[in-house]
């Protein structure tokens, strides 16, 4: 539950995939470089998925700052701006090898259902987003 944030004032993008990288850091599961190669990444693409999500991660030359595979949820009710779409949840991804992959294809899967992200969007438990996630 350590890795999960809710009920955060809004930030610009990139205070918001800092904040992720910081969290993912503090989790072990990244060094601290890991953030600014998330904001790297989002410069050259968005992670901005829809439906209020995006899922930051490193650059593929970052993969060296990876310790071990894991996800942060951060939670911003009013939203973060990814260009013209805002994400009122900051999910960072930190994968060993190809283990992103697998992270991505599960939190796609959670996340097509609307009733699930509704409630992800809008709780204050930490607990509800852990277990939709884990």
């Amino acid at each position: 539950l350590q890795g999960i944030r809710t009920g955060l004032a809004p930030v610009g993008k990139e205070e918001a995939i800092r904040a992720a990288g910081a969290l993912l850091a503090a989790c072990g599961y990244v060094d601290g470089e890991y953030a600014e190669a998330m904001v790297a990444r989002e410069r050259v693409a968005t992670t901005y998925l829809g439906m209020g999500i995006a899922i930051p991660h490193g650059t593929a030359e970052a993969k060296s700052r990876i310790r071990r595979s894991g996800i942060v949820v951060m939670q911003y009710p009013e939203g973060v701006d990814f260009g013209d779409e805002k994400a009122h949840l900051v999910i960072g991804i930190a994968g060993v090898g190809d283990e992103h992959l697998d992270i991505l294809a599960r939190l796609s899967a959670s996340l097509e259902d609307d009733d699930l992200l509704q409630r992800l969007l809008s709780t204050h438990d930490p607990k509800v987003i852990y277990n939709a996630l884990k």
